[in-house]
């Protein structure tokens, strides 16, 4: 009996503490089934999210937000969507940069 009851809890242990977290920003799997590759125009586009690969994915995710209010998902090995990438980057690299100055002087 001693034996049964050391069993249950153990195994209720490493259920709880081995699973991961759940909240409402985990993910279990990729956003984009489907990604474009076509040139989208610059004025068409209102947003880029990058989610960086991990668990829930394997591959980096760029999700674009475009003018009509639909998002679409991005290659992003496509060769505009990575220069596209690297610009946002940099952007926010220079924005950060300008905010930590601020903040010294």
């Amino acid at each position: 009996m001693k034996l049964s009851v050391l069993l249950v809890f153990g195994t209720l242990l490493v259920l709880v503490y081995g699973m991961p977290p759940i909240s409402r920003d985990y993910n279990t799997h990729c956003r984009c089934l489907q990604v474009e590759s076509r040139i989208i125009p610059p004025d068409s586009l209102r947003s880029i999210k990058l989610v960086p690969e991990g668990p829930h994915c394997p591959d980096i995710e760029v999700i674009a937000g475009l003018a009509d209010g639909r998002k679409v998902c991005l290659n992003p090995r496509a060769a505009w969507v990575k220069k596209l990438v690297h610009f946002v980057l940099e952007r926010q690299l220079h924005q950060q940069g300008q905010a930590l100055s601020k903040n010294q002087g």
